[in-house]
């Protein structure tokens, strides 16, 4: 048997791909790993401090406030906004619905604008003085309390309330094509072995749309990690009242661009990385212990 002679051409076809990779993930990661073992002090200055910034991370109670607070936005994503997606696309795929595109349009145009756009929609509603909410809340609770404000008490909700509006339509459409392709005749096989619509949810379409509920929620975690311009915009680049809506994304931008220390929000970056990959594998193990049941 003849050797096979080695093949330039595919490297050639390959090789513009290959070369923008390495030029803008490769080096950026090799990069931002090598000034995670640094100290920096403006663009210029760097002294090697090797993995002093990871065991500084762990003791530093800022980061765990950002990690407390970024969690409490990811399950107010998973727990209020997931299932609120759900059940729109359960409604609206419910036959006989009027309307049912000029619906599905509503509840997704929100999606199509980009979060700075709906920080700002959602900063005046917010507004401690004039804000529809604040104003609001303000003469239910002014007994309870003169100086209530919605934004100032409860940043987290707020920041979940417009991430609600603007995501639950999107998520909508990915179970809304799951749902299209649940078994027909296996729901009907189980209405006339007498089950009702819960137990038709549970035992036929909830197992078919698991894998894309799985993936929604693995985009859910990620993008919820990745949160940075709504709490930017919407807290005018400040954690917020005693750092409430301090977000990791949000630690990582003042640690490297306002205190100037790169090397340290590189270290909080490859945590998140690592984390968020840790996340995606789990979630895959899961996937798959589902799937051989």
């Amino acid at each position: 048997m003849k050797p096979t002679r080695w093949n330039p051409v595919p490297w050639l076809f390959l090789a513009p791909f290959l070369g923008i990779f390495s030029l803008f993930t490769i080096w950026p990661l090799l990069r931002s790993f090598g000034l995670a073992l640094q100290q920096t002090y403006g663009p210029g200055t760097t002294v090697w401090v090797g993995l002093h910034n990871f065991s500084y991370l762990f003791t530093d109670p800022l980061f765990w406030t950002a990690t407390a607070n970024t969690a409490r936005y990811t399950l107010g994503s998973l727990f209020v906004q997931l299932p609120l997606a759900l059940g729109l696309a359960l409604l609206l795929n419910r036959p006989g619905i009027r309307g049912r595109g000029f619906l599905r349009l509503t509840f997704f145009a929100p999606s199509l604008v980009g979060l700075p756009f709906v920080a700002m929609l959602f900063a005046p509603i917010f507004e401690k003085r004039t804000g529809l909410i604040n104003a609001t809340l303000h003469h239910l609770f002014t007994a309870w309390d003169p100086e209530f404000a919605w934004m100032q008490e409860y940043v987290m909700s707020s920041l979940i309330l417009a991430a609600l509006w603007m995501y639950a339509g999107f998520n909508m459409v990915y179970f809304l094509a799951a749902l299209q392709n649940v078994s027909r005749d296996l729901l009907e096989a189980a209405e006339i072995d007498g089950a009702g619509p819960w137990q038709r949810f549970r035992h036929v379409t909830l197992p078919d749309i698991a894998p894309v509920a799985g993936f929604i929620t693995l985009l859910s975690v990620i993008g919820s990690f990745q949160m940075f311009e709504l709490s930017y915009i919407l807290l005018s680049n400040s954690g917020g009242p005693e750092n409430r809506g301090l977000t990791v994304m949000m630690y990582l931008y003042q640690s490297g661009f306002v205190t100037g220390d790169l090397g340290y929000a590189s270290a909080i970056g490859w945590v998140l990385a690592l984390t968020l990959m840790g996340f995606a594998l789990f979630q895959r193990w899961l996937a798959r212990r589902y799937e051989e049941r």
